[in-house]
């Protein structure tokens, strides 16, 4: 076991500890717009325009988007068309999934529950099934359903932490869908935390007007999951692991007719024909915007987005990108993975240096993030660590002075189990945090029904945009996959059952590149991506701020 926090970082924990007890009931008021807009204006890694790069082809030509996320989309296809053929049919599908996290599962169910037998869903993923963001969040979910809480007052929750940028019919959609969503996960089997009454335990979340936190401990996604799948195994719904999809394929008449997939163990090109397609692929934090590092699993590299831009899907909200306030900052091995905002919801506070309390512990995450920032960059009251990064403290002993001994072995055992293994022991020692890359806010264009504008092509969970705007609020994004991974799937199932398909084509990747070409731009990349890369000369300068030679 290491030894903990080195001397010269316990200095400064002294300082956490002496104002703690005046600390303990003490409130720190929440910012104000102006207040709120000025901290990101300065400080939030999105308005630094120098991080974002304007999209010169595709429907969405003229939009702002992350620099990083920009090179994958005016990159030239993986797949050669001239070399494919198309008339070898690998599967022939009423519902092709891609992606086998939790929108993509959702959907494969809300499928079959809508009629499609088990043999005509086919979930095609990268890694393995379950393998994604969805097993990896840890806080909760929402959803209104106490008789003091509504859907109306989930909205409007919602459309403020997203800057009122979301599209309201989709915020609608989600807050309105939450609370039978939590019914059927309680007809699944999944086991959320309850009082002793039985009565669900609800916690608050930044920005949140009323207490509607469901959670599972602080392995929230894992339960999900964990149910989820053994559902989807139940009824034997085929999935293909290890193959991810490398480019949609439309028919002669302009719609999504399935996908090329490539088996990543033997580089074997599969074709699916589907009658409707599902895009589920999550997130991509694994491109390290801005450098940071990310919370996002080894998979998030945003495929959904390549493959759904170029055969026509618009994309937005992409300019804005999520950091989650709390990432750790020490020890250097865990350096980025999440510390669930539900230390916070539980009375934790973000202090300084010098143990002063400096923001509201429950703002918004975009302006928590901003604040850390800050405090940081701006103020220099950071802690410094061994490697110079810098952070503050989440002082987490004060939920056992506050709620009573066990409350974080019980509440918290993955944030426990996280820091013991360095000598940590978070119910008497302050967390090290710092903001780290956690969600796409942004994604492809959407309709209520789960639809996109390109006939054939459905979306849900994080590859989708415009639920949650600038901004997603804690706790919405196992929701948004529930919600719409389910709309998804209930009305892909419906197409299917009336769709017609044509000749199968490649032609819109032929199109892509002659845009590239048309636009002046000089490019040898190649997207998806599929899996991050860690080598090279760009990433060590990128990450170490060092000049190598390789």
């Amino acid at each position: 076991m290491a030894d903990g926090y080195p001397k010269y970082m316990q200095e400064s924990i002294k300082k956490v500890e002496e104002t703690r007890e005046e600390r303990m009931d003490k409130t720190y008021d929440r910012m104000s717009p102006s207040e709120g807009e000025e901290v990101l204006n300065n400080f939030h890694p999105d308005y630094k325009e120098e991080g974002k790069a304007l999209l010169k082809i595709g429907p969405s030509e003229g939009k702002k988007v992350p620099t990083e996320l920009a090179k994958l989309l005016r990159a030239r296809s993986l797949v050669d068309p001239s070399k494919i053929d198309l008339t070898q049919i690998d599967y022939d599908v009423d519902v092709l999934i891609i992606g086998g996290g939790g929108a993509g599962t959702v959907a494969a169910l809300w499928s079959l529950y809508e009629g499609i037998e088990p043999e005509d869903i086919l979930i095609s993923t990268k890694l393995r099934h379950g393998d994604s963001n969805s097993m990896m969040a840890q806080g909760g979910i929402q959803a209104a359903d106490e008789d003091e809480d509504s859907p109306v007052r989930h909205y409007l929750d919602a459309i403020g932490g997203g800057h009122f940028t979301n599209v309201p019919e989709l915020v609608k959609a989600l807050t309105i869908d939450g609370p039978k969503i939590l019914k059927w996960h309680e007809e699944l089997g999944i086991m959320y935390d309850r009082e002793d009454d039985g009565n669900f335990v609800e916690l608050p979340g930044g920005g949140t007007s009323r207490y509607r936190l469901h959670s599972s401990g602080d392995y929230t996604g894992m339960e999900l999951m964990r149910v989820l799948r053994d559902e989807s195994e139940n009824f034997d719904i085929p999935v293909l692991e290890f193959t991810p999809a490398v480019e949609l394929l439309k028919d002669d008449k302009g719609q999504v007719a399935g996908a090329l997939l490539m088996n990543l163990e033997t580089n074997e090109y599969y074709v699916v024909r589907a009658k409707s397609t599902i895009m589920a692929t999550g997130g991509f934090g694994r491109l390290h915007v801005q450098s940071f590092p990310t919370t996002n699993h080894y998979g998030a590299t945003g495929d959904g987005l390549i493959m759904g831009y170029r055969a026509g899907v618009p994309i937005r909200d992409l300019d804005s990108v999520q950091y989650h306030p709390t990432g750790a900052a020490f020890p250097d091995q865990i350096v980025g993975l999440l510390v669930t905002e539900k230390v916070r919801s539980l009375g934790a506070q973000p202090v300084n240096v010098d143990g002063e309390l400096f923001v509201n512990p429950l703002e918004p995450r975009d302006i928590e993030a901003a604040a850390i920032i800050r405090e940081c960059k701006g103020r220099e009251k950071g802690v410094t660590t061994p490697t110079s990064m810098q952070g503050v403290w989440l002082d987490s002993p004060l939920i056992e002075m506050k709620s009573g001994e066990g409350t974080i072995e019980d509440t918290l055992p993955a944030m426990v189990r996280q820091y013991e293994r360095f000598g940590i022991d978070i119910t008497k020692e302050p967390i090290l945090v710092y903001p780290t890359l956690h969600y796409q806010n942004g994604g492809l264009v959407i309709n209520e029904d789960g639809s996109t504008p390109v006939k054939g092509l459905f979306a849900g969970g994080e590859v989708e945009g415009g639920v949650h705007g600038k901004n997603r609020l804690m706790g919405n994004s196992l929701l948004d996959y529930n919600v719409f991974g389910r709309r998804a799937g209930i009305n892909a199932a419906k197409h299917a059952r009336k769709a017609s398909l044509g000749k199968l084509t490649l032609d819109h990747v032929d199109d892509y590149n002659k845009q590239i070409e048309d636009a002046g731009i000089k490019t040898d990349r190649k997207a998806p991506l599929l899996l991050p890369e860690y080598r090279g000369e760009e990433v060590l300068r990128r990450h170490l701020d060092v000049e190598v030679t390789l």
